[in-house]
């Protein structure tokens, strides 16, 4: 039997079978659903089942323990003030060269010189992967 099924495989073009075993494929719906679950109903975002008040008070989904339960939102004096400062905007490699490094606040030169030795080591290894 192994025999015969060794002798088979002669005659297949294994080129033809990585190309097609290769390709992504995609299924395609059937039509219409009857019946059953899903249909026109649930073909809509569904509306949420928690209340605004409950929303607007608890950070919901942050609670990563098993038994805990949601934090509350506090009000803005509470959290820290560095918090209110993360996502502005910091100046790029490009604009810290054009600036005079002597008076640049620290934040800014210390910035500056991380930047600039990032951008140093790519500049050399591109170099050196090309030799």
């Amino acid at each position: 039997m192994a025999l015969t099924y060794i002798r088979s495989l002669r005659n297949v073009n294994f080129h033809e079978v990585i190309q097609i075993g290769g390709c992504r494929t995609f299924a395609v719906g059937g039509g219409k659903k009857k019946g059953g679950k899903g249909g026109a109903a649930g073909d809509g975002p569904k509306a949420s089942t928690i209340s605004k008040e409950v929303k607007a008070s608890t950070v919901v989904g942050a609670n990563i323990l098993k038994d805990g339960a949601d934090p509350k939102v506090l009000p803005d004096s509470d959290y820290p003030d560095w918090l209110w400062h993360l996502l502005d905007k910091r100046p790029a490699l490009s604009e810290l060269r054009r600036k005079n490094l002597e008076s640049l606040p620290y934040d800014d030169l210390k910035r500056f010189v991380k930047l600039d030795t990032r951008a140093r080591i790519k500049e050399n290894n591109s170099v050196r992967a090309k030799n």
